[in-house]
């Protein structure tokens, strides 16, 4: 196992991290397969865990707690919120409000003093980087966590954020989670780019993209990976999208047979390679997939193999833009890219 400096903190992270998903009910992984992953994961050197509360609305940190009990001290553990916990409206979001109460409930769920990193699962347009940062900064000073950080925030907002932190004088995001992989290279344009300027580590999540870049899925193949029980569109090969991954897809085992690696060490080899990436986060649902994902630990790409891939997905396109979940808001309604009607113009004063 590798390791790297999360952005600038000093802290040492595994290049692999172990991401938590599917822990719980969405993946249908019982207490004693989560604990055996865990300590799998351990023994080959990954010592990052993140979680979030969401995740199987709150099993999945309960059951990281259990499974790391008695050795908290070596692992760097994350968790995040803001996404909807329940119906009540203000059980979501990142105001103060929230963030306190919600901690609270991090914290009970695993069984813990503090979190070393405790994230904003998705930029909230409601509520002021002020509010957020300023209520981020108080728990960190209180000892709950130690450093916090953003997960899929478009560019601009990375950039808001840093300029907001040094306007009213508060703390920082350290860290920055972006969807990443050779599918969904997006990330290369701007976010990658902003998170180098400003020394942010970087835990890119998916970069399996939901289970394409598995091997599992091949022309010709039923695709029968849990995700396409729940999310189908995401694997329906007449969505043009879908058809552009799987024609990519093809091509790339072309590739990792020529060098002989597997999808999975050519997926997450392509991950860590770029300067701007700390760590990738494999969520595994079975022992098996979590032995195939650490085999990719040491895996370096050539220079050969990389611009094999340019060929293939050209640096900085998203094959699928649809899935980031960092489009501003603008773009999703209508409402706000328009003015009101009932604006008086200058002229008709």
């Amino acid at each position: 196992m590798q390791y790297r400096i999360l952005g600038r903190t000093g802290v040492q992270v595994s290049t692999l991290a172990l991401g938590a998903m599917n822990f719980g009910r969405i993946g249908f992984t019982t207490q004693d397969e989560v604990t055996a992953m865990v300590d799998a994961a351990l023994e080959a050197g990954i010592n990052l865990i993140d979680t979030a509360d969401m995740y199987s609305g709150g099993e999945s940190e309960e059951m990281v707690g259990k499974a790391i009990a008695d050795r908290r001290d070596n692992i760097v553990l994350a968790t995040k919120a803001s996404m909807p916990m329940g119906e009540e409206r203000n059980h979501q979001g990142s105001s103060r409000r929230w963030l306190v109460a919600e901690l609270d409930n991090s914290l009970r769920r695993l069984g813990v003093d503090h979190v070393d990193l405790y994230q904003i699962h998705r930029w909230d347009p409601n509520t002021s980087d002020e509010e957020t940062l300023s209520a981020l900064t108080d728990l960190q000073r209180a000892g709950k966590i130690r450093y916090f950080g953003s997960s899929t925030f478009p560019a601009y907002r990375i950039v808001q954020a840093q300029w907001a932190a040094r306007e009213h004088h508060l703390r920082r995001y350290v860290t920055e989670q972006p969807n990443y992989s050779i599918l969904q290279r997006g990330s290369e344009t701007h976010v990658l780019p902003v998170t180098e300027q400003y020394g942010l580590g970087v835990l890119a999540w998916s970069p399996l993209a939901s289970g394409w870049l598995s091997g599992a899925i091949r022309e010709g193949r039923e695709i029968t990976t849990s995700r396409s029980t729940f999310m189908p569109q995401r694997f329906d090969t007449t969505i043009p999208a879908n058809r552009a991954k799987m024609d990519a897809v093809e091509q790339l085992a072309k590739v990792a047979d020529e060098a002989g690696l597997t999808m999975i060490q050519l997926a997450l080899g392509f991950v860590t390679a770029h300067p701007a990436v700390t760590s990738a986060l494999i969520g595994p649902r079975t022992m098996n997939h979590l032995r195939s994902q650490l085999a990719a630990a040491d895996t370096v790409l050539s220079a050969d193999v990389l611009d094999a891939l340019d060929a293939i997905v050209a640096p900085g396109v998203d094959l699928a833009p649809a899935e980031k979940h960092d489009t501003p808001p603008a773009l999703l309604d209508a409402a706000l890219r328009r003015r009101s009607s009932l604006v008086t113009s200058v002229a008709g004063r």
